[in-house]
């Protein structure tokens, strides 16, 4: 079977090149609302339909480009990464194959924008009907800056009275050549705080601040029951992200 964005050759080349020279733009049409979302890293472009479009009724183009100059030289990473990332003055607008005459309202750019200290644009085009709208623009997106990172993924276990709370930062979306995921702790300082809720007395205490993923929880009353709170907080932005509470009860 062809695959879609093969099959729509002859509307991408009426609607995207200068055959379409002398058809109008319809501002109606426009993609709007278009920006990137970002969370641990995994950069999803989305959109609305334009004003005059409902349900399946058109398709989608969408590029990327990267900012960076041609003469600037790169910065040193923390870590090499093993996929192929944009570093030079990717100055021409690239076409996501991938998300090229699409009816989806979304184009994952998670590999085409993995160099996150960088700036990138994203935009989208769309047709309907024998007619198509002109390029929507997101605003810049820098993925250090603005993804949205998870909390602690927590493990607790009862040990002799105290709770050995185990914490797990998140991982992102990419590999070394070993296979092994990589942390968020290859990026950012990260700062673990963790809180403990004595339930008789509804009263939250922190019990820990540092860097440490595995804190000891002692002098707990027996018979009792308690929640557990953990953050992650980024110093250098000034973030943090809370866990849900995670409750036990003291034997």
């Amino acid at each position: 079977m062809t695959p879609k964005h093969c099959s729509l050759g002859f509307l991408i080349s009426f609607f995207l090149t200068g055959v379409a020279g002398t058809q109008p733009a319809h501002d109606s049409l426009k993609p709007q609302r278009v920006r990137f979302q970002s969370r641990n890293f995994h950069n999803i472009l989305q959109w609305q339909p334009g004003r005059e479009l409902t349900g399946n009724s058109s398709v989608y183009f969408v590029q990327y480009k990267i900012m960076r100059s041609s003469h600037q030289k790169p910065e040193k990473k923390l870590r090499s990464l093993p996929f192929p990332c944009y570093r030079y003055g990717q100055r021409q607008w690239k076409n996501k194959e991938d998300c090229w005459g699409i009816e989806e309202l979304f184009c994952d750019l998670t590999n085409e924008t993995s160099d996150i200290q960088e700036p990138y644009y994203g935009r989208v085009k769309a047709a309907s009907a024998g007619s198509y709208s002109d390029w929507s623009l997101t605003p810049r997106f820098t993925p250090w800056w603005e993804t949205k990172i998870d909390p602690p993924v927590m493990n607790i276990t009862q040990v002799n009275g105290s709770l050995l709370v185990i914490l797990h930062a998140p991982n992102l979306p990419y590999r070394y050549q070993k296979e092994k995921n990589v942390s968020i702790e290859d990026y950012y300082e990260l700062v673990y705080r963790v809180f403990i809720i004595n339930n008789s007395l509804e009263k939250e205490k922190k019990v820990y601040e540092g860097t440490h993923r595995v804190v000891e929880i002692e002098a707990l009353t027996p018979h009792s029951s308690y929640c557990v709170v953990a953050e992650i907080y980024q110093p250098m932005l000034d973030r943090s992200q809370r866990s849900e509470e995670r409750c036990v009860e003291t034997p």
